[in-house]
């Protein structure tokens, strides 16, 4: 299952609903891509969501 190491997002699921109104299940995965990230004054690669990837992005660019 897709989780983010920083944020803890997962997918969430719920119905989709038709015209017609017929409920069907589904699932929303998160987009959720290995990054190479510096922790503590160490590079690891870890799973992060493009959200806390893009927050990343720019603490390290005002640095």
């Amino acid at each position: 299952m897709a989780v983010c190491q920083i944020c803890k997002k997962s997918g969430q699921s719920g119905n989709n609903v038709s015209h017609s109104k017929r409920h069907t299940r589904t699932r929303w995965n998160p987009n959720i891509q290995k990054a190479s990230i510096e922790i503590d004054g160490k590079v690891q690669k870890i799973d992060v969501c493009t959200r806390c990837l893009r927050t990343q992005y720019k603490v390290s660019m005002k640095d």
